[in-house]
């Protein structure tokens, strides 16, 4: 049977695959201590694991190495999460690691996440619980150790800013067992007396066993209770602790916990300023605008005013007689015109003026006019009136 000859390069792949392939090679836990560490400028962490008798090279990519939440040291001890595999390119065999835990901490690090997914589901760290951290408190809350840095640092770094904000501490043990107790009296002692406008709870840094007080479910349970803003401000950047994620919100140190809850004074008497602006501007322009409105007011007072109303009045009063006069005036002329057209026509018909002709008028005693002789014959006595008067007789007929 003749053998297949491979390349470097096909034996590698061949080996590789068959590792890649391999159930327990692909999910190995493996404890060793940290040696030849490299922080590498693209975030990948290159180093080796090794024990008493023998090494390993390991590689921590850049994704993987952003969710570490301690700095690897040299000589550290560590337990990997990782896989076995070869780099075709050296031809040697290699650690993938996915997560790191420091040696003797395992317990405490599974504790951590099984209570942060427990309050998590439970909506202890759901953002819509948050507390509004006022822009301007006037007395800041501090629950940590009276002679630690934490406090000198929030003084200093308080004073600083802004010497009109006081601060109130309530001294408490944030280390050793049952520390946690103090803290969560600090902040109901705060809560109950309702003396500050916002709480600052810290410590300095320290290892996940210095930090354990603020990871206890009770303490976790004050916090998100209580009914002052809280600002968690425990450990330096890269430590988290259950407290950070129920607090209102997490400051990397206490000097920017304090920086945070405490506005700069000059940015303070600054935005005053502009506000004193703003308001004498909305001033001006109400006060413009009233003063056209009762300008309006003013102007629709004086067209209607009752006395110009009641003057008007007489106008219309006095335009109302002047045309009712002179419509009487028409009429009289009219009917003066009629009357006389029929005075004229009374006058052309007057007996009178008949009279002045030199004609009588006969009537008899009953003042009924005698208008033929033959009337005359049956009457005893008749009246003759003249133009100047009239007569009564007696007529005797001639014939």
């Amino acid at each position: 049977m003749k053998m297949k000859t491979l390349t470097v390069t096909e034996l590698n792949n061949y080996i590789k695959r068959i590792l890649d392939n391999d159930f327990i090679l692909n999910n190995l836990l493996v404890k060793g201590e940290i040696s030849n560490l490299k922080y590498h400028s693209s975030g990948h962490i290159y180093f080796s694991l090794k024990d008493t008798t023998s090494k390993i090279n390991c590689v921590m990519f850049k994704s993987n190495a952003l969710e570490l939440d301690f700095k690897l040291e040299e000589g550290m001890e560590v337990i990997a999460s990782c896989r076995c595999s070869l780099y075709p390119g050296l031809g040697s065999m290699q650690l993938y690691i996915n997560k790191l835990q420091k040696e003797g901490l395992g317990e405490l690090h599974i504790k951590f996440e099984n209570l942060k997914n427990k309050l998590a589901r439970e909506g202890y760290f759901d953002q819509e619980h948050k507390k509004t951290i006022p822009k301007m408190p006037r007395r800041i809350g501090v629950v940590t150790s009276e002679t630690g840095a934490v406090i000198r640092d929030i003084i200093n770094v308080t004073r600083r800013r802004n010497s009109l904000v006081d601060i109130l501490l309530y001294p408490a043990q944030v280390q050793g067992e049952g520390a946690y107790k103090t803290i969560i009296a600090g902040i109901e002692f705060f809560n109950k007396n309702k003396n500050v406008d916002v709480i600052i709870i810290g410590r300095g840094g320290g290892s996940i066993e210095d930090l354990w007080n603020f990871n206890e479910e009770d303490l976790a349970k004050v916090i998100f209770k209580s009914k002052i803003p809280i600002i968690s401000a425990v450990g330096h950047e890269v430590d988290f602790t259950i407290s950070d994620f129920v607090s209102d919100l997490r400051a990397s140190t206490p000097s920017q916990a304090a920086e945070i809850a405490v506005p700069l004074q000059e940015e303070i008497f600054s935005e005053i300023d502009n506000y004193k602006i703003k308001l004498n501007e909305i001033i001006d322009k109400k006060l413009s605008y009233e003063r056209e409105r009762l300008l309006n007011y003013k102007k629709f007072l004086s067209l209607n005013n009752p006395e110009i109303i009641i003057s008007n009045s007489y106008l219309e009063l006095d335009r109302l007689k002047n045309a009712l006069n002179k419509i009487i005036q028409n009429k009289m002329e009219t009917e003066k015109m009629k009357l006389k057209s029929l005075s004229d026509i009374l006058q052309a018909h007057n007996p009178i003026n008949v009279l002045n002709k030199g004609y009588t008028i006969i009537k008899d005693n009953k003042d009924n006019i005698i208008s033929s002789k033959d009337e005359i014959n049956n009457l005893d006595e008749i009246n003759i009136i003249f133009r100047d008067g009239k007569i009564n007789g007696k007529f005797t007929s001639l014939n």
